[in-house]
């Protein structure tokens, strides 16, 4: 498979996915891919083509969010010529020209009613009707569609066509987020970072300091390894020194305090404090407050976290970090030596 198609990781919820793709690859049946939004749902829908016996034949990909309702239908069954204003020529639709082959449907929760209707009728009877047309076509398609709606909800308040769900869901895979594959953050965060460094034509791969591999695996990624991957290569493209470990990452590539607030109108008022009542005696208590039992050494492991992403950030560089940190340069360097950062370098260094 090309390089972006490529399964990484090692945890078990992660491969017990990717095994029960490889099996159901096999069956001309329909497979449903549940999975939040950057767990690879596009790659489990391709094993499931390659590994079938129409790998030779085409992969046809339509992501239902991306059109607007009145041209799902036209782009899923195609039209005659004339059929609407702007239709000027016949035209195929996604299952013509997918046929004998896999269309995989992305976005599925968000096909209209009517486009449900009529796929159900397609996948139920292998027809489908063009717009404008009066006589169906044959068609031989294996569908595999994904989404990351919970789709028996949606069809129990009436959203999803529950017949066309029954139709769909032979096979259900559904893709664990990264937050609970065990093992895999720093697998995947190496993979991609030897992979940019390659871009980047370094000579060597200089590895994530430790305290950057920490903060890898304790982020919740709501994007999950999509969002690992653009996180990992621009801290390996932003670092620039080939020689010395990776030492600070951004996971939000929009923080800056030059960041453009949004207009007065678009930010909703916060409601007046009860009279009387100071504003945060209301406020809950963050739930890793409740977990702490040891002050002392919550704080200290809160200041080293500040440290080293300060140094990481200011690429060790002391008397920036001091500056940065409002420290004098004998403040930091007591901090350092403190914490035991960079134990085995010259804590003068900077």
């Amino acid at each position: 498979m090309e390089r972006e198609s490529q399964f990484i990781g090692q945890s078990g919820a992660f491969l017990d996915a990717v095994e029960r793709a490889s099996r159901a690859a096999s069956m001309n049946r329909p497979v449903l891919v549940i999975g939040e939004r950057g767990t690879g749902k596009e790659l489990i829908a391709e094993r499931l083509h390659r590994l079938s016996t129409r790998w030779d034949e085409p992969l046809v990909t339509m992501n239902c969010a991306a059109l607007p309702e009145t041209l799902i239908e036209a782009e899923l069954f195609g039209h005659e010529a004339g059929a609407f204003t702007g239709a000027t020529k016949a035209r195929a639709g996604r299952f013509e020209e997918a046929d004998r082959g896999t269309l995989f449907l992305d976005e599925l929760g968000t096909l209209s009613m009517g486009a449900q209707e009529r796929l159900l009728r397609a996948v139920e009877y292998g027809e489908v009707t063009r717009i404008g047309a009066s006589r169906p076509i044959r068609v031989d398609v294996r569908i595999v569609a994904a989404t990351n709606d919970d789709l028996p909800a949606l069809a129990a308040s009436g959203e999803f066509r529950a017949d066309l769900l029954d139709r769909l869901s032979f096979e259900v895979i559904t893709l664990p987020p990264l937050r609970v594959r065990e093992g895999d953050i720093g697998v995947l965060a190496e993979y991609f970072g030897r992979r940019m460094a390659a871009e980047l034509y370094w000579d060597r791969w200089p590895g994530f300091a430790p305290h950057v591999m920490d903060q890898l695996e304790n982020y919740d990624w709501p994007g999950n390894v999509r969002e690992l991957r653009n996180v990992v290569e621009r801290a390996v493209y932003r670092w620039g020194e080939p020689d010395t470990p990776i030492a600070h990452v951004q996971f939000d590539p929009f923080d800056s305090p030059w960041r453009p607030r949004p207009p007065a109108h678009r930010t909703a008022s916060p409601a007046p404090a009860a009279s009387g009542v100071s504003a945060s005696a209301g406020a809950a208590v963050p739930a890793e407050l409740d977990a702490v039992y040891d002050l002392r050494a919550a704080v200290d492991a809160h200041e080293r976290a500040i440290l080293e992403h300060a140094l990481g950030k200011h690429r060790w560089n002391q008397r920036q970090t001091a500056r940065a940190l409002g420290l004098t340069y004998d403040q930091l360097r007591h901090a350092i030596r403190k914490h035991g950062i960079m134990e085995g370098q010259d804590p003068a260094a900077g």
